[in-house]
């Protein structure tokens, strides 16, 4: 019998073996599987639902993150927290198996929660132990989520499919408080941007690297970052001083000069989506940091036109996404099972030190200022330049993933 009567529980155990057990959700008409939302499409164990946002202040003086991932078929949840002040970043992260209820969405110190489906979320993480940061942030959006084109991507032998994720973004204001080492920020929406994210399916880079399969030199992968590779990914809105807004988002990897993944837009307030056929960046780097500085990024679009954006960095916050397990860190992948509960963190005093960088990796929110004629806005991107590129002045020493 699958009904419990009058049970305390939240979900129901099912005596039929090939039938997920019931939960809360499931009293929703929202099924899209001939099963229950205990189980998903695959048993794959990459399988990933993940949330994201990056909250930046304008002038780059203070940067700040959020993850929180769970992951299905490996039974656990983790997620992560982090602060950047100028070369400063605090981290922390936790991890915990899955509970029973799928609708929590919390994990230690750190809590994500719906107010308004696709217009309001809050960000929260509790005064803890690991690291003297907390936060309470709430997002409401600017504009509505935007598609980016499914990640679908094969491994380099042909067989496996190792990606296959689909992932929507939105542009908002955030508002609430960070706190610092004691010190509470207030955060007042106008001084502030924020972008944030969403997806699922089958995702590169999750759990430690199988010893008994062969590596690749895919994202993510065991040899990955031993060949040129550059990778990309920014959304950014703009403003007219008549008050017309708009949002570009691109994102593409290449690897050895070949683009093997591509998706760009310009966005619309009325959820228009105008694709970008080619995206053309012209943007330098520092070599020891691999940091960005700055440059133009132009859009051909599908339709003919060609767009120019200049892009400006704006300080030197920005939060690097190594310590939140992106690419891993010091051994640990997302995704990964801990126990019941872990919670960890640590502080780097230094972002811009090499031996520092090569433990936390380039890849970080970096907050940026971007112009298009007489319209101004504010954003974020993310890079990885990895490898020689004597156009830009980048040498194979001083490279880092």
């Amino acid at each position: 019998m699958n009904y419990i009567a009058n049970s305390p529980l939240n979900f129901v155990r099912n005596a039929m073996e090939d039938i997920g057990m019931l939960t809360a959700m499931d009293e929703m008409l929202n099924h899209q599987i001939v099963d229950t939302f205990a189980t998903v499409t695959t048993s794959e164990h990459s399988w990933t639902e993940k949330i994201w946002s990056a909250i930046v202040r304008k002038d780059g003086s203070l940067a700040i993150d959020f993850g929180l991932g769970r992951y299905h078929n490996r039974g656990v949840m983790d997620g992560w927290a982090a602060v950047s002040r100028g070369s400063q970043q605090w981290t922390v992260r936790a991890n915990r198996e899955l509970r029973d209820d799928p609708t929590i969405t919390e994990v230690g110190p750190i809590r994500y929660e719906i107010i308004e489906p696709l217009r309001k979320v809050r960000y929260v993480l509790e005064k803890n132990d690991a690291q003297p940061i907390s936060y309470d942030i709430t997002f409401t959006a600017e504009m509505p989520p935007f598609f980016e084109d499914r990640h679908r991507q094969r491994e380099k032998d042909g067989f496996r499919v190792g990606s296959d994720v689909i992932r929507y973004h939105q542009i908002g204001v955030p508002s609430g408080w960070v706190e610092i080492e004691g010190e509470r920020i207030e955060i007042i929406p106008e001084e502030w941007t924020e972008y944030r994210d969403h997806s699922w399916g089958i995702r590169l880079d999750v759990g430690a690297h199988n010893a008994d399969i062969r590596p690749t030199t895919a994202f993510g992968d065991a040899r990955f970052g031993e060949d040129e590779f550059v990778l990309i990914w920014t959304p950014f809105m703009l403003e007219k001083p008549n008050g017309e807004r708009y949002a570009y988002h691109f994102y593409f990897m290449s690897s050895l000069g070949k683009i093997f993944y591509s998706s760009g837009y310009l966005n619309r307030p009325d959820g228009a989506q105008e694709k970008v056929a080619r995206v053309r960046p012209e943007l330098k780097f520092d070599d020891a940091t691999r940091r960005l500085l700055g440059g133009k990024v132009h859009f051909d679009m599908l339709q003919g036109a060609t767009h120019t954006v200049e892009v400006e960095v704006m300080g030197t916050s920005g939060v690097h996404l190594g310590p939140g397990l992106y690419l891993g860190f010091d051994g640990r992948k997302h995704g990964s099972w801990h126990g019941p509960l872990t919670i960890e963190g640590e502080k780097f005093e230094n972002t811009l030190d090499r031996e520092t960088l090569k433990r936390i990796r380039q890849l970080r929110d970096c907050p940026i200022k971007v112009t298009e004629g007489d319209a101004v806005g504010y954003g974020i991107m993310e890079t990885i330049i990895h490898g020689a590129d004597p156009e830009l002045g980048l040498t194979k020493e001083n490279s880092l993933v």
